[in-house]
């Protein structure tokens, strides 16, 4: 996440610099790249400052089909559980991408539609828009937006493929019975 918007940007940054001492110092590590926690993203239907998903209507990020990866907070922590003593994840990175759960923000939105039976009124906000939006946020807000911009316009989540430096959570450890979308969506029903 090298090319960040700005001021989100510096999470990033400041991610890169620790990674680069632990690396420099020789210490053994194992990140662990958790994708959208699941009780701020998928509750709102993949819309900033929005945690109950809505029975009315929905904005669309873009045209809400770029595909992003839900995963529910219990698992992130299995999953980083699972590692602590596992040789296969030394100086690598897990990543926890959940096959069921790489959906674009249109499938959850569906997913919702079809748990409460009623269809939603679909507005969406493009990319220049959504952009133009963050310059007049609060600080705090300009680095969520950023994050969210990355996600849902540019698909950082997914665009890429896992290399040696790397493992897939749900394929090291297939035993862990992840919570898909559709079902951690049923609470709000």
């Amino acid at each position: 996440m090298g090319h960040a918007i700005a001021p989100g940007k510096v999470a990033f940054d400041d991610k890169m610099m620790v990674r680069e001492a632990i690396e420099d110092a020789g210490i053994p590590f194992t990140y662990v790249s958790a994708n959208c926690f699941a009780g701020y993203f998928v509750g709102g239907l993949c819309q900033p400052g929005h945690i109950i998903p809505s029975r009315d209507a929905v904005c669309l990020l873009g045209d809400g089909n770029v595909k992003a990866i839900f995963v529910e907070e219990d698992d992130i922590a299995m999953y980083t559980i699972k590692t602590m003593d596992d040789p296969r994840t030394v100086n690598k990175t897990l990543y926890i991408r959940p096959p069921e759960n790489i959906l674009s923000q249109k499938e959850v939105v569906e997913a919702w539609e079809e748990l409460i039976g009623k269809e939603l009124s679909k507005s969406s906000t493009s990319e220049e828009e959504f952009l133009t939006n963050i310059k007049g946020q609060d600080y705090a807000s300009q680095v969520a937006l950023g994050h969210y911009y990355h996600v849902f316009y540019e698909g950082c989540l997914t665009n890429f493929e896992i290399g040696d430096e790397g493992e897939e959570a749900s394929q090291l450890y297939p035993e862990v019975v992840y919570t898909r979308v559709k079902d951690y969506l049923k609470q709000y029903v």
